[in-house]
């Protein structure tokens, strides 16, 4: 069920290229209910099987400047030469309705998303380790080589980013993975401040007694 609290619970998931936060993410939402994943904007090309409205909603760069400019991003940020962002009001008016929501974006994009709303809670996944990420990357990638480095360049400046957020998990085995995920989500929930406006009433029952 969604959060109880004014306004529903957001889970940001940063974590280098590769290391698989997307399709974690997709199966967390599938086994926890009353989470949803948001829907990002980009500029970039849709990749075979992807689909515009589900995966992304794609649209053209300059499309894309013109929200920037419009201030119409919660966040956004332009990732290996493409931008990426998630709608401000989408996403506030999801909130504002209780609705629980999962956003998977950047190191960069965390730290603009915190900035606004500070209540929300920030996860990095990390690979088993830096080798394992490199075979992850190349394995998936048709990149040249120098923008193979890149990437992995990328890689070591967001891994320094992980002191910034609430939580780490690792992403050997996604079912462990996804485990670790829902468990933070349920004990988000579970604060005390989020389950004030049921507790309450149950309270009273002792003090009417």
């Amino acid at each position: 069920m969604p959060s109880e609290a004014a306004g529903g619970l957001l889970v940001v998931v940063s974590a280098p290229s590769a290391t698989g936060k997307t399709t974690v993410v997709e199966h967390l939402v599938q086994v926890l209910p009353g989470l949803r994943m948001s829907r990002s904007y980009t500029s970039r090309p849709a990749r075979p099987g992807e689909e515009d409205g589900l995966d992304y909603n794609f649209i053209s760069r300059e499309a894309f400047e013109a929200m920037i400019a419009d201030e119409a991003f919660l966040e956004w940020a332009d990732v290996f030469g493409h931008y990426y962002g998630t709608g401000r009001a989408e996403t506030l008016s999801r909130l504002d309705a209780g609705e629980d929501l999962v956003l998977v974006i950047d190191v960069q994009g965390a730290r603009q998303v915190r900035e606004r709303l500070p209540e929300t809670v920030a996860v990095f996944m990390l690979p088993p380790s830096f080798e394992v990420l490199e075979q992850r990357l190349r394995k998936r990638s048709k990149d040249l080589e120098a923008e193979m480095l890149r990437r992995l360049e990328t890689a070591r400046r967001e891994v320094d980013a992980v002191s910034a957020y609430d939580y780490v998990v690792v992403n050997d085995l996604l079912e462990r993975c996804v485990g670790e995920l829902a468990g933070i989500v349920v004990a988000e929930r579970a604060k005390l401040a989020r389950r004030r406006s049921t507790i309450t009433p149950i309270i009273q029952t002792f003090r009417n007694s």
